[in-house]
């Protein structure tokens, strides 16, 4: 088996990845590195033969008062849809031009604007319709930011827009070996050779699924810093072992650059990913055919 999450950003300069490969019940893990060109990444690990499982730190799905105006079958299917609809994928700078063919907003900060009024020019109810279930507060970790918004730290629509536009959606065009989780089915039936299974992995569900709590800001090399020894005994619960170049961007807190909370990120990510695939933590996906077909889901998340 082949597991690598990347924590993607709008930047490519920001989009790091880390990789693990199981041999012989262990898992061996590489140092973060960039992403590049995602099917020049994926495509030479397609070819080792053993099965690959990519997780996403960007949104897979749509809210679903959105998506009860699609026309399509699921989420795979408007994804490859898309290429013929490039609107979609402009950011409005009022509220004035929004709808259903281009809802990303805003393109910069207005004074007034509101979550509630970018719904409402969407034609949804509330603020709430613009989340999808799996981005709603849990016991465990406030709310993610709704798909379509792309202002803020506290912001993935800019991702979404970056991943969908510029690779998934021309990729499922072309007819790329890629599975999306949980739309196309469970995930121990997508896993096999030849074909990449992508899933909505989120670094800030993952830490709290790891039992990882930061002392301060990810963005703080020391605050990274002092995170390295529940990293190292995570590792060991995972029965993964680092090579020397990650223990080292462990102990160091990932370097001092900007980039530093990235790579964090795709190696929490990574781990939560190990727990699903060796049983330790379930790949459960609520019996909503809504979810299932259009929303998604966040791996691990019960």
């Amino acid at each position: 088996m082949i597991a690598l999450h990347a924590d993607w950003s709008m930047h490519a300069a920001k989009r790091y990845h880390a990789l693990a490969r199981r041999r012989n019940n262990t898992w061996h893990i590489a140092a973060p590195r960039l992403v590049g060109e995602p099917m020049a990444l994926l495509r030479p690990l397609l070819a080792e033969g053993p099965p690959v499982f990519m997780g996403l730190d960007l949104p897979l799905g749509l809210p679903r008062a959105y998506a009860t105006h699609c026309t399509e079958a699921d989420f795979p299917a408007f994804l490859r849809a898309r290429l013929t609809t490039p609107e979609f994928f402009e950011v409005n700078e009022t509220l004035t031009t929004i709808s259903r063919a281009r809802p990303f907003y805003p393109a910069r900060g207005v004074k007034g604007m509101t979550r509630l009024s970018h719904a409402q020019a969407l034609g949804m109810a509330s603020a709430a319709d613009l989340s999808r279930h799996c981005d709603r507060a849990t016991p465990l970790r406030p709310a993610g930011a709704p798909l379509f918004w792309t202002l803020g730290a506290n912001q993935s629509g800019k991702a979404a827009i970056a991943a969908w536009r510029d690779w998934l959606a021309p990729a499922l065009q072309a007819g790329a070996p890629l599975s999306l989780w949980p739309f196309e089915g469970c995930l121990q039936a997508l896993l096999r050779p030849g074909r990449a299974v992508l899933a909505e992995v989120y670094p800030a569900e993952a830490m709290r699924q790891l039992g990882l709590k930061l002392p301060g800001s990810k963005r703080d090399q020391t605050a990274r810093r002092a995170l390295a020894p529940a990293l190292h005994q995570a590792l060991t619960q995972a029965q993964a072992r680092p090579e020397p170049a990650l223990s080292a961007a462990i102990t160091d807190g990932f370097g001092h650059d900007t980039a530093g909370e990235d790579r964090l990120d795709c190696l929490i990510g990574l781990l939560c990913m190990l727990q699903v695939l060796d049983g330790r933590r379930a790949d459960h996906v609520p019996e909503d055919p809504w979810i299932q077909r259009w929303e998604g889901w966040v791996l691990g998340q019960s």
